[in-house]
Parts: C-alpha cells; structure tokens; sequence
C-alpha cells in the first residue's frame, strides 16, 4: 500500500461530522478494500473552535473550501457544505478545474448545475458522485445509473423526503392535525425550523429531476416539474382516505409518456395493498419499473448523519479503487433534451373533497358538472358536519355544511380542472375544493 489515496473534506455538520469519524474509524478497513491507504488530508469548515466530539488536529485546516479544493493535498474533493450556491458551488467548480474527483450529498447543488458539472467533470477526466444525493443510505443513484442499464425504464418513482412521511404516518396513526406533527417533527430534529423546502416538495423535486435524468438519458430539468406539498392536507382527507382502503404519500413521480415525461411531485393516495404504502415514518423508497426485471423496490434511511455517510463513503471508496463513470450514466453531450409532458394531459383516477352547503339539489349538480366532462365516479361518500372529523376542519361560521368525497375512475387532468371550475362558479362550496391524484399500478 505505498500509494495513499488523500482526501480532503469540506462542510462539518452532521454529515460531515459523521463522515469523517467513519473515515478515521475505518481506515484500515476501507485501505483493504481499496488495495492502497485511503486517508483524509485536510477539512474545512465554517468555524475552526467549534467542539465537534472529534480531534481535529491531525488534520490540515483550510478556512476557504476552494483553497481545499484546489489544493495539491488531494485527490478528491468531499463537498458537504450544501446549498446550490456560494461556497458549495464555487468549491465543486474549483476542484473539477483543478483535476480533482469530486464526491457530494448536495442534491440542490445537483439539480440546478448538474449537466455544467458533469461536462465538465469529462473535460477534466474526473469524476463527479453524488449517491448520498438522492435518498440518503439507500443506493438509488447505483441501481438507475449502474445497476439497470441493461434496463428501459418506463417509471421511477418514491418516498423521497422523512419529513414529510413522518408526518403523514403520524396523522394517520395518532389522528393529529399537519400543524401538531410538523411541531413534533422539529421537536425531534426530523424537521427544520423553517421546513417549507420539505413540506412544500422542493426537497424531493431536487431528488426526482436527478433520478429522472438517469432514468430516461435527459438533461436535468429542475424548472420543468409540477410541485405540490403537504400543507394542505387535512385530518378529513387522513381519514376518508382511509376509509376508502387507501394511505396518503408524497410521492415524487417520472414516467415516460406519449407526449414526453412526466416530472411531478404532490400528495398521492396509494392503495394500502402497494408496498409504497407500507413505507412509514422517516423511511424512504425508490420504485423502478424496468421492462426487464419488473418493478423492483428500494427502502431504507433517507436521511440522518450515519446513512448518508455511508453513501458518501461508498462513493470514496469507489474511487480509490479506480471506478469511476460518467456522472450522469453516459456522455453529456449525448443526454437528450428534457421534454416535458403536459400535466393536463396526465390520466388517473382522483379523490376531490368538496364541502358545501347541506342544501337540496347540490348533490345532483355536482353529478351534473362531473357528466359534463364526462367523468365516471367510482364512489361517493358524505360526511355530516356531525361527523368523526373533527371540528376545527369545519370552516367557522358554517352551520350547515358537509363535505361530498368524490372518487373518480382514469381521466384527464384537464377535465377535473373544468369539472372543479364549474362547481365553484355553482356557488355551492364554502372551502377550497381538496384534490388529490389517485397512484396507479402500483
């Protein structure tokens, strides 16, 4: 082992931290893999004092990432900063110009400057892996990139982001409102102070226009994506999901059309039968349907400084062995340009919860409206204000009022949105209408 393969790391929070202390702990062990020393050289960090349950000593210190990043001390560079500008940027492009590999958990990073940094991690014949990216420990990135390749995938799709199934999962199973288990979620570190990059599905959008590229051989594409969050979700709409055999998901979906692909994010009602449905708490799942081998499922730890580590790692290790492919599963230059699906375009079945006044004929122009579009409705359910839901889902004021649950069978994006339109310009709904889309196939 006379060669050592020198890393240098940037970005000391909880990955970091964890990251590094593995690193150091499994010297030995990782230099046996990798046939040569695998040793971290030099770190960087926004605070040099802060007490971080480790010796740092024996490392050299950079305060500027880009200095590290450019330094002759290493042969790859750990990017674990984050944000998809400033210093993470500006380090990533700095060591990629300066020959180095490159390994990071930045999905922000990622989805807004992927195709530059993949272009030009090939002029520079580095490499640039991201596993840690997408799904925390779960090997999602090596199972679409490496794994099925001999593979057409027709759809990938997943529990993306902890938070928001931690706080779906506590809705259903302890009967809470959004606002009580967001609070409980940051109570217990699963959320952030300001959570709206996760509860409102920025989050796993980063994460799905990644997997999408890999999937289907396009440029990534953040902008081009439909993103609907978790905030208006309801203890009503918990239930009656429930009630109708069904659990509700943030589910982030690509899938190859007609019409081009596909790219969304937003709640999904999924039959409880599904294995998707079954993923609880902070765990995460990747679904890939290939016309090879079926649909295979992919379910582990999203998050968390232990799991991403290991991914982090494992994209190390990988390259100190001499593994290195294209960053985004084939040459750059050759991805196809994204070319997104129209979503009123997209088919499926949909659960549309409407509360209106409890007055004769409302009913029937519902039905009315819904036969206009030509819309088949599997099933109706309504809820009497004296009902199990509780009380503060009730709109104050409203002394009279219920709310009618429509299921529909397969139809268009498009004919929902006028059906909806012309229920409301009834002037029976007292509520924003809640519309949910249905999973199929799954």
């Amino acid at each position: 082992m006379s060669y050592t393969f020198k890393i240098g790391l940037a970005g000391l929070g909880t990955v970091g931290i964890s990251t590094l202390k593995r690193l150091v702990s499994m010297q030995s062990k990782l230099s046996d893999i990798a046939g040569h020393s695998v040793e971290v050289r030099a770190i960087s960090a926004r605070s040099r004092d802060k007490d971080r349950g480790i010796d740092l000593s024996g490392f050299k210190w950079y305060d500027d990432p880009v200095a590290l990043a450019q330094s002759d001390d290493i042969d790859v560079f750990v990017e674990l900063i984050g944000g998809d500008s400033g210093p993470a940027e500006e380090s990533v492009f700095a060591a990629l110009r300066a020959g180095k590999h490159v390994v990071t958990a930045n999905k922000a990073l990622i989805a807004k400057h992927g195709n530059s940094l993949a272009r030009l991690a090939e002029e520079q014949d580095v490499a640039l892996n991201f596993e840690a990216a997408v799904a925390g420990g779960i090997p999602a990135i090596k199972a679409v990139r490496e794994s099925m390749t001999a593979n057409a995938i027709s759809r990938i799709y997943g529990i993306l982001n902890g938070t928001c199934n931690y706080i779906l999962t506590r809705m259903e199973d302890d009967g809470l409102s959004f606002s009580e288990c967001l609070k409980d979620a940051q109570r217990l570190g699963y959320a952030e102070a300001d959570p709206t990059f996760d509860v409102e599905g920025f989050d796993t959008a980063h994460k799905l226009t990644i997997l999408t590229s890999l999937a289907f051989g396009t440029e990534i594409d953040s902008e081009s994506i439909l993103i609907e969050g978790i905030t208006s979700i309801s203890p009503a709409d918990i239930a009656a999901a429930d009630e109708l055999g069904y659990r509700i998901k943030l589910l982030g979906v690509a899938k190859r059309t007609a019409t081009g692909i596909e790219q969304r994010v937003h709640p999904t009602l999924v039959p409880k039968t599904s294995s998707i449905a079954q993923i609880s708490g902070v765990t995460n799942a990747v679904v890939i349907d290939g016309d090879a081998i079926g649909s295979i499922t992919l379910a582990g730890p999203g998050a968390g400084g232990d799991a991403t580590a290991s991914a982090v790692i494992a994209d190390i290790v990988d390259l100190a062995r001499g593994l290195a492919i294209k960053p985004l599963g084939r040459p750059a230059d050759s991805l196809e340009p994204f070319s997104q699906s129209e979503i009123h375009a997209h088919e499926g079945g949909y659960y549309i919860r409407l509360r209106v006044n409890d007055m004769h004929g409302v009913f029937a122009s519902i039905a009315t409206r819904m036969a206009e579009q030509e819309i088949s409705l599997e099933s109706i359910v309504q809820h009497k204000k004296k009902s199990r839901f509780k009380a503060e889902d009730v709109p104050a004021g409203l002394d009279k009022s219920q709310d009618i649950i429509l299921i529909t069978y397969e139809t268009t994006e498009e004919r929902i949105g006028k059906a909806i339109e012309a229920i409301n310009k009834d002037g029976h709904i007292v509520a924003a209408p809640q519309v949910i889309r249905i999973a199929s196939g799954v």
